[in-house]
């Protein structure tokens, strides 16, 4: 991966996190900056690298200061061998805007070669609801506590504990919780990058 795939995907998330830390959904920051919901979407997952003049409108949009929004970028991508991310390190993450018991943390986000892995935990509350999505790239879920049914284009899997799934996210998905106990889900995303 070269050093401005990497700055891209840096920026993307960068964007993303601020623009959820205010609260905003993606309409609201288009709607804002004049920029189109499907560009930022773009942006925000390091799909394409966003000119400068649109980079400068986004980060005006959030009220951001250049020197700030640039201080912690690294160009550097080396990576010593492994990634140790303790459980205090896990990131709130509200992933579906118009989802109810989704709870996701977000385990880690690092950019391959060409793509980028993404590892989330789910937390499946009774009841949670929203519409089925679809991703750019593949899934892998694994079920570690619970009973699920996990919705896949015309199909319903019914997952007990220890079970897995890996799919093409482009396929409409959306997992349902209809028992009274939470469940867990740990979730591997592959963003492929154009």
């Amino acid at each position: 991966m070269t050093n401005s795939d990497y700055l891209t995907i840096q920026i993307g998330n960068k964007l993303k996190a601020i623009r959820k830390e205010n609260g905003w959904k993606l309409g609201e920051l288009a709607e804002k900056s004049g920029m189109s919901i499907a560009m930022i979407s773009k942006i925000e997952n390091g799909r394409v690298i966003p000119t400068l003049p649109s980079l400068i409108q986004l980060i005006q949009t959030l009220n951001l200061n250049l020197s700030d929004f640039f201080s912690d970028l690294k160009s550097d991508n080396e990576f010593k061998g492994y990634i140790l991310r303790k459980r205090s390190d896990y990131t709130p993450v509200n992933k579906e805007e118009e989802s109810v018991g989704y709870e996701y943390e977000l385990i880690l986000n690092y950019p391959l070669e060409k793509s980028s892995m993404e590892i989330s935990l789910l937390t499946l509350k009774n009841k949670a609801s929203r519409s089925a999505v679809s991703t750019a790239g593949f899934e892998y879920i694994y079920l570690l506590k619970g009973k699920i049914e996990y919705e896949l284009g015309e199909m319903t899997f019914e997952l007990n504990e220890g079970d897995s799934l890996f799919f093409d996210g482009n396929m409409p998905h959306v997992p349902q919780n209809k028992s009274n106990a939470d469940a867990v889900i740990l979730v591997v995303y592959f963003i492929t990058m154009n």
